[in-house]
């Protein structure tokens, strides 16, 4: 069996859950949105593909999230990058094709770009780089602007479930992570997957990171209708083929 899971320990007393699969390099890193997981549809198909290609994987929950431990109302962009440089600090060995999608897009490029010599190459899917700063802040109601003032944290309505918290921690955090407008020091090869019909990361902001991003070699794919999760089984199939280009 070439598939183990497993808790990596984190300050505080705190793990964040992983998934990996042992395979060939370059190995594929899944880094998971906002309020997602590494059991989402994309993540699955991505160890499914790396075990049937004898490539290695692996996948992880950032702290509040999945499997992993903590309070997602705690969690900030700072947190989360940390995160994912113990995931592949620690549970990683050579060459790296990072898949980040939505934030996962944004944590990636900010692990890139201090690890920059372990990256061969990177698919982002609806990268939402800087989304607390110009895509969250500037689209709150007055209602919501009173909350995070008063309360500190407001609730948010969700197009896929249960409302859940925003922080002023969380806002303020990410604007001390902002990567845009560039330029964003990320060399490696580049694949963008971006849905035209995206009502939380519109295309042209995905396009502007593409247009800061220092790579030559770089790929922006606009799927007309497609939507903000991309899971669709021909978006899927992008999303692999974008995989095994960079794999090389």
């Amino acid at each position: 069996m070439n598939e183990s899971t497993g808790m990596l320990p984190r300050p505080g007393g705190e793990h964040i859950a992983w998934r990996a699969v042992a395979g060939a390099s370059p190995t594929i890193v899944w880094m998971s949105g906002f309020r997602s997981d590494m059991a989402g549809t994309k993540a699955l198909a991505l160890a499914d593909w790396a075990k049937a290609e004898g490539r290695g994987f692996l996948a992880f929950d950032y702290f509040g999230h999945g499997a992993s431990s903590g309070d997602f109302a705690d969690g900030t962009i700072t947190r989360w990058r940390e995160d994912a440089l113990a995931a592949i600090d620690e549970l990683t060995k050579g060459p790296l094709i990072i898949v980040g999608s939505s934030m996962g897009g944004w944590i990636a490029c900010l692990a890139a770009m201090v690890r920059a010599q372990r990256v061969a190459g990177m698919v982002l899917v609806a990268p939402a780089a800087d989304f607390t700063e110009k895509l969250m802040t500037p689209a709150l109601s007055a209602d919501a602007r009173g909350a995070l003032e008063t309360d500190g944290v407001w609730l948010r309505p969700s197009l896929y479930g249960d409302a859940y918290p925003i922080t002023r921690t969380l806002l303020e955090d990410g604007a001390r992570w902002s990567i845009l407008p560039g330029p964003v020091p990320i060399e490696a090869p580049v694949r963008i997957l971006q849905g035209g019909e995206d009502p939380d990361v519109p295309w042209r902001h995905a396009l502007e990171l593409a247009q800061a991003l220092k790579s030559r070699d770089l790929v922006f794919s606009l799927i007309r209708d497609g939507d903000h999760r991309l899971s669709r089984p021909q978006d899927i199939a992008r999303l692999l083929a974008a995989v095994e280009e960079l794999c090389g």
